[in-house]
């Protein structure tokens, strides 16, 4: 009996170590071609990209063509972000790139 409690214990204590990963706050500018619209395309993509998971915070600029990315490295990648920006609508309409910070002051 005591045996089960401990190892009930253990397992218990070794899944809330395991689950509380610490976050690793990542940002990432992209150059989003193929939004011919503010209100269909840029709140588009800002809506579905606030929404994925790991995403922080997400804010598409339009007139700029440019989505700014706030995520937590743990849990998704700057790359799996392009690719899910690049398949929202079919794939058809948008293609996302990864811009430098020398190149957004420019």
């Amino acid at each position: 009996m005591k045996l089960r409690k401990i190892s009930t214990l253990l397992v218990l204590g070794l899944f809330l170590v395991l689950a509380c990963k610490k976050e690793s706050p990542q940002k990432v500018a992209l150059h989003i071609s193929g939004m011919t619209c503010e209100i269909g395309c840029a709140k588009l993509i800002q809506s579905k990209l606030s929404k994925k998971g790991g995403v922080k915070t997400a804010e598409v600029i339009f007139k700029d063509s440019i989505a700014n990315v706030a995520f937590d490295a743990n849990t998704i990648s700057s790359k799996e972000i392009i690719a899910f920006i690049d398949d929202i609508a079919d794939g058809e309409s948008y293609k996302a790139t990864e811009i430098t910070l020398q190149e957004t002051q420019e």
